[in-house]
Protein backbone atom coordinates (compact mmCIF):
# COMPACT_ATOMS: atom_id res chain seq x y z
CA UNK A 1 0.00 0.00 0.00
CA UNK A 2 1.15 3.48 -1.18
CA UNK A 3 2.56 5.90 2.06
CA UNK A 4 -0.41 7.94 1.02
CA UNK A 5 -3.01 5.94 1.45
CA UNK A 6 -1.94 4.51 5.34
CA UNK A 7 -2.22 8.66 5.95
CA UNK A 8 -5.65 8.97 4.26
CA UNK A 9 -7.29 5.43 5.65
CA UNK A 10 -5.38 6.31 9.26
CA UNK A 11 -7.41 10.30 8.64
CA UNK A 12 -10.36 8.36 7.39
CA UNK A 13 -10.42 6.04 10.77
CA UNK A 14 -9.60 9.11 12.79
CA UNK A 15 -12.74 10.98 11.55
CA UNK A 16 -14.67 7.88 12.31
CA UNK A 17 -13.52 7.85 15.60
CA UNK A 18 -14.69 11.43 16.01
CA UNK A 19 -18.03 10.95 14.40
CA UNK A 20 -18.85 8.15 16.70
CA UNK A 21 -18.02 9.89 19.83
CA UNK A 22 -20.26 12.95 18.34
CA UNK A 23 -23.13 10.66 17.96
CA UNK A 24 -22.59 9.50 21.85
CA UNK A 25 -22.71 12.68 22.92
CA UNK A 26 -25.34 14.65 21.38
CA UNK A 27 -27.84 11.22 21.66
CA UNK A 28 -26.93 11.60 25.67
CA UNK A 29 -28.50 15.23 25.16
CA UNK A 30 -31.26 14.66 22.78
CA UNK A 31 -32.27 11.04 23.05
CA UNK A 32 -32.69 10.08 19.15
CA UNK A 33 -30.03 8.01 17.99
CA UNK A 34 -30.92 8.75 14.41
CA UNK A 35 -30.46 12.84 15.07
CA UNK A 36 -27.34 11.99 16.40
CA UNK A 37 -25.79 10.00 13.92
CA UNK A 38 -27.15 12.93 11.40
CA UNK A 39 -25.25 15.58 13.61
CA UNK A 40 -22.16 13.39 13.70
CA UNK A 41 -22.25 13.24 9.99
CA UNK A 42 -22.48 16.24 8.99
CA UNK A 43 -19.43 18.64 7.97
CA UNK A 44 -16.81 15.87 8.56
CA UNK A 45 -14.53 15.21 5.42
CA UNK A 46 -14.95 11.82 4.02
CA UNK A 47 -11.99 9.96 3.30
CA UNK A 48 -12.15 10.03 -0.28
CA UNK A 49 -10.75 13.81 -0.31
CA UNK A 50 -7.69 12.37 0.41
CA UNK A 51 -4.98 13.14 -1.98
CA UNK A 52 -3.09 10.83 -4.07
CA UNK A 53 0.58 9.74 -2.36
CA UNK A 54 2.11 12.04 -5.73
CA UNK A 55 1.17 15.35 -6.17
CA UNK A 56 -2.39 15.88 -7.03
CA UNK A 57 -4.81 18.33 -6.96
CA UNK A 58 -8.42 16.44 -5.82
CA UNK A 59 -6.47 13.30 -6.53
CA UNK A 60 -6.27 14.42 -9.96
CA UNK A 61 -2.65 13.81 -10.52
CA UNK A 62 -2.29 15.12 -14.87
CA UNK A 63 -2.06 18.85 -15.38
CA UNK A 64 -0.46 19.76 -18.13
CA UNK A 65 0.96 22.34 -20.69
CA UNK A 66 -0.05 20.85 -23.73
CA UNK A 67 2.78 22.98 -26.00
CA UNK A 68 -0.39 24.61 -27.88
CA UNK A 69 0.84 28.70 -27.30
CA UNK A 70 3.37 30.15 -25.61
CA UNK A 71 3.29 29.39 -21.70
CA UNK A 72 5.06 29.53 -18.85
CA UNK A 73 5.49 26.05 -18.38
CA UNK A 74 6.39 25.49 -21.85
CA UNK A 75 5.27 21.99 -21.34
CA UNK A 76 5.00 19.03 -19.20
CA UNK A 77 3.47 19.29 -15.18
CA UNK A 78 1.40 22.26 -13.58
CA UNK A 79 1.69 21.43 -9.94
CA UNK A 80 3.71 23.21 -7.82
CA UNK A 81 3.48 23.24 -4.24
CA UNK A 82 1.15 25.62 -2.44
CA UNK A 83 1.17 25.61 1.26
CA UNK A 84 0.73 22.05 2.39
CA UNK A 85 -0.98 21.15 -0.83
CA UNK A 86 -0.11 21.77 -4.84
CA UNK A 87 -1.81 23.84 -7.14
CA UNK A 88 -1.68 24.49 -10.92
CA UNK A 89 0.10 27.15 -12.23
CA UNK A 90 0.46 28.99 -15.64
CA UNK A 91 0.29 31.74 -17.71
CA UNK A 92 -0.49 32.43 -21.16
CA UNK A 93 1.40 34.48 -22.73
CA UNK A 94 0.11 35.91 -26.32
CA UNK A 95 -2.70 36.53 -28.11
CA UNK A 96 -3.20 32.63 -29.90
CA UNK A 97 -4.91 29.33 -28.22
CA UNK A 98 -3.49 27.86 -25.45
CA UNK A 99 -4.04 24.56 -23.93
CA UNK A 100 -3.94 23.33 -20.65
CA UNK A 101 -5.26 19.31 -20.02
CA UNK A 102 -6.09 17.05 -16.96
CA UNK A 103 -7.00 13.59 -17.81
CA UNK A 104 -9.81 12.53 -15.36
CA UNK A 105 -8.38 8.94 -14.82
CA UNK A 106 -5.02 10.46 -14.58
CA UNK A 107 -4.00 8.66 -17.58
CA UNK A 108 -4.48 9.17 -20.92
CA UNK A 109 -5.83 5.86 -22.13
CA UNK A 110 -8.57 6.55 -19.15
CA UNK A 111 -12.11 7.27 -19.57
CA UNK A 112 -14.86 8.06 -16.91
CA UNK A 113 -18.87 8.10 -17.25
CA UNK A 114 -20.04 11.05 -15.83
CA UNK A 115 -23.68 11.11 -17.47
CA UNK A 116 -25.46 10.86 -13.98
CA UNK A 117 -22.83 13.59 -12.81
CA UNK A 118 -24.24 17.19 -11.94
CA UNK A 119 -21.42 19.10 -13.07
CA UNK A 120 -17.81 19.89 -11.32
CA UNK A 121 -16.32 22.61 -8.34
CA UNK A 122 -13.83 24.46 -9.84
CA UNK A 123 -11.37 26.30 -7.55
CA UNK A 124 -9.08 29.10 -9.56
CA UNK A 125 -7.98 32.53 -10.17
CA UNK A 126 -7.91 33.92 -13.81
CA UNK A 127 -7.06 37.34 -14.79
CA UNK A 128 -9.20 37.11 -18.29
CA UNK A 129 -12.00 34.61 -19.70
CA UNK A 130 -10.94 31.33 -20.95
CA UNK A 131 -13.47 28.60 -21.77
CA UNK A 132 -12.79 24.52 -20.68
CA UNK A 133 -13.79 21.57 -23.21
CA UNK A 134 -15.19 18.10 -22.54
CA UNK A 135 -13.21 15.89 -24.70
CA UNK A 136 -14.45 12.59 -24.93
CA UNK A 137 -12.52 9.13 -25.89
CA UNK A 138 -13.65 8.62 -29.00
CA UNK A 139 -13.20 12.61 -30.47
CA UNK A 140 -9.90 13.37 -28.35
CA UNK A 141 -8.06 15.72 -30.95
CA UNK A 142 -9.24 19.01 -32.46
CA UNK A 143 -10.67 22.28 -31.30
CA UNK A 144 -14.21 21.20 -32.14
CA UNK A 145 -15.72 20.48 -28.82
CA UNK A 146 -17.74 21.14 -26.29
CA UNK A 147 -17.14 23.90 -23.89
CA UNK A 148 -18.58 26.40 -21.44
CA UNK A 149 -16.71 29.78 -20.49
CA UNK A 150 -14.75 30.30 -17.48
CA UNK A 151 -15.06 33.47 -16.51
CA UNK A 152 -11.96 35.63 -15.22
CA UNK A 153 -11.84 36.33 -11.49
CA UNK A 154 -9.87 39.56 -11.88
CA UNK A 155 -7.07 37.28 -10.31
CA UNK A 156 -8.68 36.79 -7.19
CA UNK A 157 -8.89 33.19 -6.00
CA UNK A 158 -13.18 31.67 -6.32
CA UNK A 159 -14.74 28.56 -6.52
CA UNK A 160 -17.48 28.12 -8.88
CA UNK A 161 -19.83 25.40 -10.02
CA UNK A 162 -19.75 24.48 -13.52
CA UNK A 163 -23.18 22.62 -14.42
CA UNK A 164 -23.22 19.60 -16.90
CA UNK A 165 -26.68 20.68 -17.95
CA UNK A 166 -26.49 20.70 -22.15
CA UNK A 167 -27.82 24.43 -21.73
CA UNK A 168 -24.78 25.77 -20.29
CA UNK A 169 -22.18 23.99 -23.16
CA UNK A 170 -21.85 25.48 -26.55
CA UNK A 171 -19.23 25.63 -29.47
CA UNK A 172 -17.48 28.30 -30.85
CA UNK A 173 -17.58 28.67 -34.56
CA UNK A 174 -13.92 29.16 -34.98
CA UNK A 175 -12.92 25.96 -33.62
CA UNK A 176 -15.84 24.17 -35.33
CA UNK A 177 -18.90 21.95 -34.62
CA UNK A 178 -18.67 18.93 -32.12
CA UNK A 179 -19.25 15.86 -34.53
CA UNK A 180 -21.17 14.17 -31.68
CA UNK A 181 -23.56 14.95 -29.05
CA UNK A 182 -23.15 16.29 -25.68
CA UNK A 183 -24.47 13.73 -23.94
CA UNK A 184 -22.06 11.22 -25.82
CA UNK A 185 -18.80 12.88 -24.61
CA UNK A 186 -20.09 12.90 -20.80
CA UNK A 187 -20.36 8.88 -21.33
CA UNK A 188 -16.77 8.98 -22.22
CA UNK A 189 -15.21 11.30 -20.76
CA UNK A 190 -11.35 11.49 -20.76
CA UNK A 191 -10.45 14.97 -19.96
CA UNK A 192 -11.45 18.53 -19.02
CA UNK A 193 -9.23 21.04 -21.39
CA UNK A 194 -8.52 24.49 -20.29
CA UNK A 195 -8.35 26.47 -23.59
CA UNK A 196 -7.84 30.50 -24.20
CA UNK A 197 -6.35 32.86 -26.67
CA UNK A 198 -5.37 35.98 -24.47
CA UNK A 199 -3.05 36.66 -22.22
CA UNK A 200 -3.67 35.26 -18.65
CA UNK A 201 -2.72 34.09 -15.20
CA UNK A 202 -4.04 31.19 -14.04
CA UNK A 203 -3.61 29.25 -10.57
CA UNK A 204 -5.78 26.16 -9.92
CA UNK A 205 -6.34 24.92 -6.59
CA UNK A 206 -9.49 22.74 -6.89
CA UNK A 207 -11.65 20.79 -9.34
CA UNK A 208 -13.92 17.90 -7.76
CA UNK A 209 -16.37 15.99 -10.20
CA UNK A 210 -19.76 15.33 -8.67
CA UNK A 211 -20.28 11.70 -8.51
CA UNK A 212 -16.38 10.92 -9.48
CA UNK A 213 -13.40 9.92 -7.87
CA UNK A 214 -10.16 10.09 -9.65
CA UNK A 215 -8.07 6.80 -9.25
CA UNK A 216 -4.29 7.55 -7.85
CA UNK A 217 -1.65 6.11 -9.83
Amino acid sequence: MRVGSTHCLARFAFVRTLAAVVAVVVFSLIGSTANASAVAASGLPPWRSCECANPSIDRLQQWLASGEGATVPPTGSLLVRAGGRYAAKVTFLNAEWHVIVVWLGNQFEAQADLSASAGFWLTYSATDDLYVQLRPASHWSGGDKWLTLVPSTGGKLVKRFFSFSPAKWTALPELGTPPYSFASALREARGLVFVGKTPNRLDFRGLRVDGYRPPCL
